[in-house]
């Protein structure tokens, strides 16, 4: 595995409630406070380099998942994980990352 993309398994706000992209609060608003469910490490898809596969390495469903930045798996000083969130990281995905 030569790249890795870390995405964002969000809470699911109510129907028709989503803040709009780039609002406070929202996933990449500047300034928020905002915090994932948790955050996961997903394959890059084949031949997307920066896009994440369909799962990730837990098994999880991407597509409803936000994308976050793309990791070189070469970068071993590097966590895959924001240090902001390292409490929200998956630790299935934590453990396959280890190995």
């Amino acid at each position: 595995m030569s790249e890795i993309v870390v995405v964002y398994e969000l809470d699911q706000p109510a129907a028709g409630h989503a803040p709009p992209a780039g609002a406070p609060g929202s996933p990449g608003a500047p300034g928020t406070a905002w915090a994932p469910r948790r955050v996961h490490a997903a394959p890059a898809a084949p031949g997307r380099s920066g896009a994440a596969g369909p799962r990730t390495l837990c098994g999880k469903d991407t597509f409803a998942m936000d994308k976050g930045r793309r990791m070189s798996a070469e970068e071993p000083e590097t966590p895959w994980y924001p240090a902001e969130h390292a409490s929200r990281v998956c630790p299935d995905c934590a453990a396959v990352m280890e190995t």
